[in-house]
């Protein structure tokens, strides 16, 4: 689910970041200016994929990490139970 909602924000992002561009191709702006514009807003919205990113690449370490320790308990439990069968 989490995956889903961060996908759909960065389509948004991304949505919003062209339409913002195509607003100030339309602007009754300089080239100059309209150019300064796009390249502020195409380096904010640069920093805030790059930031989602870092998120995503953070959360899914952290659901390793509790695949992997739930994986090592089930080990554990596994072991347990053979060696109850065994005696």
């Amino acid at each position: 689910m989490a995956e889903d909602n961060s996908s759909k924000a960065v389509w948004f992002l991304t949505g919003a970041a062209i339409g913002a561009a195509v607003a100030l191709l339309y602007a009754p702006a300089s080239g100059e200016v309209t150019r300064r514009r796009i390249s502020r807003h195409a380096e904010e919205g640069t920093d805030v994929l790059t930031e989602k990113g870092k998120e995503m690449v953070d959360r899914g370490r952290e659901l390793y990490e509790q695949g992997r320790k739930m994986a090592d308990d089930a080990a554990d439990l596994f072991e347990r139970g053979r060696k109850m069968v065994e005696g």
